[in-house]
């Protein structure tokens, strides 16, 4: 085992095995990376001496425009902050000094210089295909750690698995052509771009044009040459030329800067063999044919056509279905940020506590803004085709429907991982494999299906009594 330190990130490198992981992914400060109020409230509860067991589940209320399902990502960052998570002296009397701590006793803040994660979590694996209103995750532990913990949880959790439902809805508009996701330079920060390369290949892309992604991640990295290197010299092909004097076994050309058809006859004018042609403007099944054509008639049949600029799952969907002679797709801007609908409404609510040996439901009741109480386990069922039929949501420990699966499994036990993480081939393989047993009503691109989720028959009647009461707790 190798440590790798920089000034970002904390990086484990097993070179047995060649895995890589971000131990830290905001380095020494990710304590810090939280909203305010949930530090106050870890005070709070401090000083009043509360200290039951809690229970909170991360969920999503909304589907984003458009989307029916959701499928899966961020986990293994959440694994990582949650068993690494410290906070250090100088976030401590960074702390003391706010003013909205100068009343708060020097107990807590000890307590903090001692913090570490103790608790449980259970998870829906990554790459899962999932819907609204089920516990993606559901984190027990003592109440001032599960609070503490809400913020970056969220915004792991809420942003890759937008990402990767988004890449699942351009992937299966490519109609089984490859895409390559292309948007780290309109990412909102160079985070929000490696965490896009990472979800975005969950969804099913083949790779990504961001290194370090490759780097940390394996996922294979794609490129090819900007407008730029075309017109720093001048004309075209000498510009070909000069990168082929570099790169001489199958290079990639960019074909636009100019002309595309002139581009492409261009570059089959050259002695060398493409391996790709891009093009980055203009209509492009038109383009795609005509470059096509200027291929296969100098003998280039393996050279492939790639087309890139401004693409989304409803343009590939018309190029595909056109079927438009193209090989591959570099998706950017409308995939790192999914430009259509651009955030997730993932949430993270208590549903219980443990007190004096009994276990307390908690429900919020607000008009729109209702929660299901109780610590809950997702049950799954399969039709005999393997298609997604229904999902029972029920309370953790009642038993589970003949022939179902279990989709929250244990991925910390006290504060320690619980399970061995599978690398991301595998977790791109179970994302293919859910979105394809989803039936096709649910992976229509347009509109949006009600769930197959329903509630057993005992977490239904204590739902229904407590959104009833309106007082938002119920003892067993």
């Amino acid at each position: 085992m190798r440590i790798v330190l920089s000034s970002i990130y904390l990086i484990e490198i097993d070179q047995s095995e060649s895995l890589i992981f971000v131990s830290r992914f905001l380095g020494p400060d990710a304590a810090l990376a939280t909203d305010l109020y949930e530090l106050t409230m870890a005070a709070a509860y401090f000083d009043n001496d509360e200290r039951s067991d809690a229970s909170f589940e991360l969920f999503v209320r909304n589907y984003p425009k458009n989307r029916s399902y959701l499928v899966a990502a961020g986990l293994e960052q959440a694994i990582e902050y949650l068993t690494n998570l410290r906070f250090s002296e100088k976030h401590v009397d960074f702390l003391r000094r706010h003013p909205s701590f100068k009343h708060v006793s020097k107990r807590f803040f000890d307590y903090l210089l001692d913090f570490k994660f103790t608790g449980d979590v259970w998870a829906i694996p990554e790459g899962t295909v999932f819907f609204t209103d089920e516990p993606l995750l559901r984190v027990a532990a003592p109440i001032i750690e599960a609070q503490i913990v809400e913020t970056y949880l969220l915004s792991l959790i809420n942003f890759e698995t937008l990402i990767a439902t988004k890449a699942s809805r351009v992937v299966q508009s490519a109609k089984g052509k490859g895409v390559v996701e292309f948007g780290s330079r309109r990412a909102h920060g160079p985070e929000a771009a490696l965490l896009a390369a990472r979800a975005s290949y969950i969804g099913g892309c083949i790779g990504t044009s961001n290194v370090l992604a490759g780097y940390l991640f394996g996922i294979p990295t794609y490129g090819t040459m900007a407008h730029s290197f075309i017109m720093s010299y001048d004309s075209e092909v000498e510009a070909f030329k000069r990168f082929c004097k570099v790169f001489p076994s199958n290079p990639a050309f960019l074909i636009d800067t100019y002309d595309t058809v002139e581009g492409a006859k261009n570059a089959v004018s050259l002695n060398v063999n493409p391996s790709l042609l891009r093009l980055d403007s203009g209509d492009r099944y038109e383009l795609s044919v005509k470059v096509r054509k200027i291929l296969d008639e100098a003998g280039f049949k393996d050279t492939m056509v790639f087309v890139s600029g401004d693409l989304n799952e409803f343009i590939l969907d018309d190029l595909t279905s056109r079927r438009a002679p193209i090989d591959m797709f570099g998706v950017g801007t409308e995939l790192v940020t999914s430009r259509d609908d651009p955030a997730l409404s993932g949430i993270y609510k208590l549903v219980s506590l443990k007190r004096n040996g009994k276990t307390v439901y908690r429900v919020k009741t607000s008009a729109g803004k209702r929660t299901i109480p109780g610590a809950k386990q997702i049950h799954r069922t399969y039709s005999d085709s393997r298609e997604i039929q229904e999902d029972l949501l029920a309370l953790e420990d009642e038993k589970a429907p003949p022939g179902s699966e279990q989709l929250l499994i244990q991925v910390i036990d006290q504060g320690r991982p619980a399970c061995s993480l599978p690398k991301i081939v595998a977790i791109q393989d179970r994302a293919r494999k859910q979105v394809a047993s989803l039936p096709d009503k649910y992976r229509a691109l347009v509109g949006s299906e009600r769930p197959p989720v329903r509630l057993s028959s005992k977490l239904q009647e204590i739902a229904n009594s407590m959104w009833n009461s309106h007082g938002g707790s119920r003892h067993t």
